[in-house]
Parts: C-alpha cells; sequence; structure tokens
C-alpha cells in the first residue's frame, strides 16, 4: 500500500501539470472551504442529535 504522503504529492503535482500553477491557489482555498462547510455541517448535526426532541405537536 503506497504511502499516503507519498500519493498526496503525486496528486498535487498532477494537478498542478493539468491546471497550471495559477489556478492552483483557487483550487486549495475552493477544497478548504468545502472542508471547513462539511466539518460545520457534522458538527451541527451532532449538536442537533444531542439535543432533546420537542414535542410541539398541537390538534
Amino acid at each position: 500500500m503506497p504511502d499516503v504522503g507519498l500519493l498526496l504529492i503525486v496528486i498535487l503535482a498532477l494537478v498542478l501539470i493539468w491546471r497550471g500553477p495559477k489556478t492552483l491557489p483557487q483550487i486549495g482555498r475552493s477544497l478548504g472551504s468545502a472542508f471547513k462547510n462539511a466539518r460545520r455541517e457534522v458538527s451541527s448535526s451532532r449538536d442537533d442529535r444531542d439535543q432533546p426532541p420537542t414535542d410541539d405537536r398541537r390538534a
């Protein structure tokens, strides 16, 4: 099984060749933003799960 660090370096090199060095910072920002949003959604779903359910049903 290949080392994860080596795999990331190879993927980064391929992206650099494919997209060019000028778009690499934009790609990094987009990926960082996506990971931050995903982390925020996971933590908010955990918070929602920890709260007791409310019974707001009205007849």
